[in-house]
């Protein structure tokens, strides 16, 4: 009778593939926590100010993005009939998700707001927002919404 010394090929790939999908968990849990606070920051101001252009667009009155030293406001928008803002409502200022992040618009230049509407066609706009080292541009070429750009060299 013969007795087996070492481990078969299936029971060594097994452990391999184990192994393999545990790193794997692990490199994706560790993702930079800075660029992803920044990710979502992007996105979350991207989304409110499509959604002020789109108020702005409806009720005919010119919208204005700005920003503040803690966070950012949309000047303009039509009072919400029932009185009281509701949770929802884009009126009055907002605070950053990270206190440390800062915004500028650079484009047009010179220019300290976002011009957001009533008018469909705006002029070709560009935001950056900042946490440390880290930068991330929201522009938009007045047609198509705002959304994230890589930076220019």
């Amino acid at each position: 009778m013969r007795r087996s010394l070492g481990f078969t090929l299936i029971e060594l790939m097994v452990v391999v593939a184990l192994v393999a999908l545990a790193t794997a968990g692990v490199t994706l849990s560790l993702r930079d926590d800075g660029s992803t606070r920044l990710e979502r920051e992007g996105l979350r101001l991207s989304a409110l100010i499509e959604s002020a252009r789109a108020q702005s667009r409806t009720s005919g009155l010119p919208v204005v993005w700005r920003s503040l030293p803690q966070g950012f406001e949309f000047v303009g928008l039509p009072p919400l009939r029932s009185g009281a803002p509701s949770r929802d409502s884009l009126i009055g200022p907002r605070s950053w998700l990270s206190p440390d992040t800062v915004a500028q618009v650079i484009q047009p230049p010179g220019a300290l707001t976002l011009v957001l509407g009533p008018e469909p066609l705006i002029a070709a706009q560009r935001v950056v927002l900042q946490q440390g080292d880290r930068r991330l541009t929201l522009s938009t070429d007045g047609i198509s919404a705002f959304a994230v750009v890589p930076d220019a060299p």
